[in-house]
């Protein structure tokens, strides 16, 4: 178990630095008053069953800032060990970042303009840029650079948590609104022809002996399940937390009950995270 505080530039980046270190599986709290700090660290070892890392943000917000050095003295005698992480900016490139997005500067006031302001919290921070173990200068990021950059120098490894939601759904009523891929199996043999097997679902021995029997059927599947085999760990890479994959036919009771069955007890042998829902059966 060890602590990262987390600071820097308003604008540089913090809170997606405390997102990302979320994302990997860390315990984050933003904005702690600094006088907390002591008390709050106190409490990280009743965590340490559910995460390997504590992350605190730390800004100019809090005037009380000026007294960190004092409070790194005490972080230096516990036996939790931290590290310092300091996102920091040009100050043409903050100036531009608050002009595109139209926040306000926390310091700013109406006898403080914008460039003082920042030219004040990296004064106020500076005990804490000068004793960070990790300086990382966001000027020529964008969002995902950061997160890359934040996961090597960090060392923790994405949690990996993505929830996989394979979705069984009838083409006649309409295709799911948030499928992230959708895969038509209307081309595959049909039971709802079948007299007997109408009445049942793919969830019935009946339609699953009929549909197993078929070619066509396990060819479909193979070919579904390569393809998610090759680019789900692309999306968890890209910090992607739900995918969604909807298998439709016609009326949604039989042949994509069968195949959304099938993909997610195959997915269960192998990931976390896996559910199945039927549209039309519920």
């Amino acid at each position: 178990m060890k602590l990262i505080v987390v600071s820097g530039l308003s604008g540089a980046g913090k809170t997606i630095a405390l997102h990302s270190l979320e994302d990997m599986g860390a315990y984050c709290v933003d904005n702690l008053p600094v006088k907390l700090l002591p008390a709050f660290i106190e409490q990280v070892p009743d965590l340490s069953h559910l995460h390997e890392c504590v992350a605190v943000g730390v800004d100019a917000r809090s005037m009380a800032v000026q007294a960190m050095p004092a409070l790194l003295q005490t972080l230096d005698s516990l036996s939790l060990p931290f590290e310092i992480l300091f996102l920091e900016s040009e100050d043409p490139i903050l100036i531009k970042r608050f002009s595109e997005t139209r926040r306000k500067h926390p310091l700013t006031s109406d006898n403080l303009p914008l460039a003082e302001a920042i030219q004040h919290e990296r004064e106020l921070l500076s005990p804490l840029a000068s004793r960070a173990d990790i300086r990382i200068n966001t000027s020529q990021m964008h969002v995902h650079q950061l997160r890359d950059m934040i996961r090597l120098r960090v060392g923790l490894q994405p949690s990996q948590r993505l929830s996989l939601l394979f979705q069984s759904f009838g083409f006649k009523y309409g295709v799911p609104s948030d499928a992230d891929f959708v895969f038509d199996v209307r081309c595959l043999p049909n039971p709802y022809w079948q007299m007997e097997l109408r009445s049942q679902t793919g969830q019935e021995a009946g339609v699953q002996n009929f549909l197993s029997e078929q070619p066509q059927v396990q060819q479909m599947l193979s070919s579904i399940r390569g393809f998610l085999e090759q680019w789900i760990p692309a999306f968890v890479a890209d910090n992607r937390s739900y995918l969604t994959v909807a298998i439709g036919c016609t009326g949604g009771r039989h042949r994509s009950v069968f195949i959304a069955e099938q993909l997610a007890a195959h997915f269960l042998t192998t990931r976390r995270g896996v559910l199945l829902r039927h549209r039309e059966l519920s």
